[in-house]
């Protein structure tokens, strides 16, 4: 076991390492956190983590060497992406701009002092919500729409495989699920991070009206990942 580890450390420090930088996967997941708190950030991991996993499983089988040399096929995935993360972030942005209800108003302008505290928090709160089910699937498609993702694993893996041991699409997909598995310890922990932040700034009657501004942050965000994935070459 001792001389496994010895093996394989570079291969994890590299991962974690890897898992560690900043990038769309993990803007995206603060970025849900900040806004929809907890249990949104949670799905929207384990969305993306469910996206990786594609990603490893045709990266195994060779799928993935087509997004690597065919230039059409990279186009077509990068592209539906760009769109899918744009039209994310246009409608974060109306939904942050949207007018409250005419209920709400007329809650909000009640005569109990506890009521206009929760009326408050409930303005200052996010107008577009989302479920776990919707969360997790966005996180999937950001993914796997990501074709940089598909390639990351098609050079990164194979240099951690040993032929001389045999079962080399076995091997990859060890590798693959450890760099995951990996990834989602890691994101898990910068969720409860960021939930408990977020928590704090909503109970806080003066902080707590930056919660339109943090889904517009996060509109903002869709918008500039896909126009980061739009310039992206193959």
């Amino acid at each position: 076991m001792t001389d496994l580890l010895i093996q394989y450390s570079p291969f994890l420090i590299a991962a974690l390492l890897l898992n560690v930088s900043p990038g769309p996967d993990m803007a995206y997941i603060v970025g849900q956190t900040a806004v929809y708190g907890r249990k949104i950030g949670l799905f929207s991991t384990f969305g993306v983590v469910s996206g990786a996993c594609v990603h490893i499983l045709a990266a195994a089988l060779g799928l993935s060497a087509i997004l690597a040399t065919s230039a059409i096929a990279f186009s077509i995935v990068k592209w539906v992406g760009v769109v899918y993360l744009v039209w994310l972030g246009i409608g974060a942005l109306r939904s942050s701009f949207a007018k409250p209800a005419q209920d709400d108003i007329e809650n909000s302008t009640g005569h109990d002092a506890a009521g206009q505290g929760a009326n408050r928090a409930s303005v200052a709160a996010p107008k577009r919500t989302i479920t776990a089910y919707q969360a997790w699937r966005q996180g999937v498609m950001i993914d796997v729409l990501n074709p940089k993702v598909a390639i990351f694993f098609l050079a990164f893996l194979p240099q951690f495989v040993h032929p001389e041991l045999g079962h080399g699409t076995v091997q990859f997909l060890v590798l693959g699920s450890t760099v995951n598995l990996i990834g989602l310890v890691v994101e898990t922990a910068i969720v409860l991070m960021v939930g408990a932040a977020a928590a704090r700034i909503r109970g806080n009657a003066v902080l707590g009206k930056f919660g339109v501004w943090l889904q517009r942050a996060l509109g903002g965000m869709f918008i500039a990942l896909g126009l980061r994935l739009a310039v992206t070459e193959q």
